[in-house]
């Protein structure tokens, strides 16, 4: 594969990561996910545990837990009227990973 191909290929995973990056490169959204990284994904946090452990307002981690949730980084469960977010196991964070493999791979050939 030649270095023309290889730069298309990461401008391709670029695209592909551009939400999830969007979204992680927040530090209060960072916060957010170490909390969650913190408990059991099977249980999650409701958004005020969220609050108390962040010390953020009810509607800033709402609204930062709406942004991770679309880019698919968490996600939430319903039980009655009670919503819990824990991290998406199954995440898009994959794509990071794809993005940091072929950028390795075109220093390794071309650099």
């Amino acid at each position: 594969m030649n270095k023309h191909d290889q730069l298309n290929i990461i401008k391709e995973d670029f695209i592909n990561c551009h939400r999830v990056l969007l979204a992680i490169g927040d530090e209060t959204r960072q916060s957010i996910l170490m909390v969650l990284m913190g408990t059991d994904c099977q249980t999650g946090l409701r958004v005020g545990e969220i609050t108390e452990q962040t010390h953020l307002s009810r509607p800033a981690v709402s609204h930062h837990l709406k942004i991770l949730r679309d880019a698919g980084v968490i996600l939430m469960r319903k039980e009655g009227t009670k919503n819990y977010y824990y991290i998406n196991v199954r995440t898009k964070l994959g794509l990071l990973k794809t993005l940091v493999l072929d950028i390795e791979k075109l220093m390794e050939n071309f650099y």
